[in-house]
């Protein structure tokens, strides 16, 4: 999802979503997906986190851990370890070498290393399906044992959280995976993960990726709920696989397809389908709730687990909601880099609270007009609700990729002239902006009555929950700031492009 320099299972909350849902449930504390498990409201439960800290002194810093050059991937935390994108710019074992994405295991305690998974580009040389030299973008979501991830490549992964420490399971050919062309595979070792299945997306559904694959997996039941990333080519005036799925869902414990949209919304796709869904119950049903790249919000039931495995399945859809029904419907990729007139895409995830979706929309960042709303959409209707159910719809500036925060009747939201924004929830009525010193790419976390969010320009902000405008610390990195902050037992991770820091609150010690 990125481009060049400008380039929870929480505790008895999340314990009553698991059981509502029917999805097992992890240790108290941990953040084991990117956003809620279910909402993707981008909040955590955990209390007693730092209020200030300071990277130069150290003060707050509990450890950091390099990541690299270009970290774009958000940390999730689970069963004691840290999940988090890297590259391969200063290779931590020397058997690995080249241009690579990486996804690392680490330590929660002290960010040591326990495992990784150095992934090659996609070979052929063209730079537009797998970007050079930045991380792995998309974060990882943990199930128990189970880490599922979609790679630079357009895999969606299976492995062992505890990597090779209980032997080599399941997939049996890490060493050549791991092998670039040309190069002769090594012996596998207790620092390398532990594959337990692969599906590559391009032979699965016959996708087309761009710039980089991007999401983060949904988890229900046996059921894996993600985005394919297709999107346009080298050109970016083609869509090479139009009839390709935007939404898929996958066997968790097969990788094998078993149900896909049928909306074929590949032809109106303007740069690519980089927003991941979210889910929950709307009045009697599950409904899935997934935005497209055509600027659509789409509401669909869940899958029929009752159908045979061997049957792939359309997803039924609900409903449809156009962000910006006005903006150009034919032709769509003609009009890139006007910045006046353009389609609309989605790039951040829908939240769902209280029957409400919570959607950020307007140009592409890259290639589309300097426009961007916050959307509030009623979920419980049906049909083509574009005209009926908009609740209310809120300005933002320029472009917009983020994914809201809802806490206590508020939504906290980033932009990517980097305002950060605060506005009711129920009406939409602005409360405050903070100018924040470059563009907003990672999301707003709210935990522990605080808001987290950093910037393009590496620096990071703590403001009260509240509608009236209070800051609590600023902060600065020496690193530009793309990823959402973690919460998990008591320690606040920011992943910067370069750096991976543990921030914990000493005076509650």
């Amino acid at each position: 999802m990125m481009r060049h320099q400008r380039t929870l299972w929480y505790s008895l909350v999340s314990g009553i979503c698991g059981v509502f849902l029917g999805i097992p449930l992890g240790w108290a504390g941990d953040q084991a997906q990117w956003g809620e498990r279910y909402s993707r409201n981008m909040i955590s439960h955990e209390t007693g986190l730092a209020s200030s800290f300071d990277p130069g002194s150290g003060q707050g810093i509990k450890w950091s851990a390099p990541l690299g050059k270009g970290a774009y991937g958000s940390p999730v935390v689970a069963g004691g370890k840290v999940l988090v994108g890297a590259n391969n710019d200063k290779p931590r074992d020397p058997r690995y070498t080249g241009d690579r994405a990486v996804l690392l295991c680490l330590n929660e305690s002290d960010g040591a290393l326990c495992w990784q998974l150095p992934v090659p580009r996609i070979p052929g040389g063209d730079i537009f399906k797998d970007w050079p030299d930045i991380g792995m973008c998309s974060a990882a979501t943990v199930e128990g044992d189970r880490v599922y991830i979609l790679t630079n490549r357009v895999e969606v992964i299976c492995l062992d959280l505890l990597g090779q420490t209980n032997g080599n399971q399941g997939f049996q050919d890490e060493a050549q995976y791991l092998t670039r062309p040309g190069e002769s595979p090594v012996d596998v070792t207790l620092q390398d993960a532990d594959l337990l299945w692969v599906t590559d997306l391009r032979k699965e559904v016959d996708m087309y990726p761009h710039d980089s694959a991007h999401a983060s997996i949904l988890i229900d039941g046996d059921c894996l709920y993600l985005n394919s990333s297709n999107g346009v080519d080298k050109t970016h005036k083609t869509i090479q696989r139009p009839e390709a799925p935007s939404l898929i869902v996958l066997d968790k414990k097969t990788g094998r397809c078993v149900a896909q949209d049928a909306e074929r919304i590949g032809p109106q796709i303007f740069h690519s389908t980089w927003s991941s869904p979210a889910m929950g119950r709307i009045g009697q049903g599950k409904q899935v709730i997934f935005c497209g790249g055509d600027g659509v919000v789409y509401g669909f039931e869940a899958v029929d687990s009752t159908m045979p495995p061997s049957v792939r399945q359309s997803l039924k859809k609900v409903w449809e909601f156009d962000c910006d029904p006005n903006a150009p419907k034919e032709d769509v990729r003609s009009y890139q880099r006007n910045r006046k007139v353009s389609p609309t895409s989605i790039s951040g995830m829908p939240v769902l609270d209280k029957n409400r979706v919570y959607v950020t929309a307007g140009g592409d960042i890259w290639w589309g007009k300097e426009e961007a709303w916050l959307h509030c959409i009623d979920a419980t209707a049906k049909g083509d609700v574009t005209n009926t159910a908009k609740l209310w719809s809120y300005r933002l500036q320029d472009h917009a990729c983020t994914t809201p925060s809802i806490s206590q009747g508020l939504v906290f939201v980033g932009d990517c002239s980097g305002l950060v924004h605060c506005v009711d929830a129920e009406t939409g009525q602005p409360y405050w902006t903070y100018k924040m010193r470059r563009e907003i790419w990672g999301s707003t976390l709210v935990a522990d009555g605080k808001v987290y969010v950093g910037s393009g320009r590496g620096d990071f902000c703590i403001f009260a929950a509240s509608k009236d405008k209070q800051i609590l610390c600023t902060a600065q990195f020496d690193a530009p700031i793309s990823t959402t902050p973690a919460a998990a037992n008591g320690v606040i991770y920011v992943a910067t492009q370069e750096c991976l820091y543990a921030i914990e609150n000493r005076e509650a010690k």
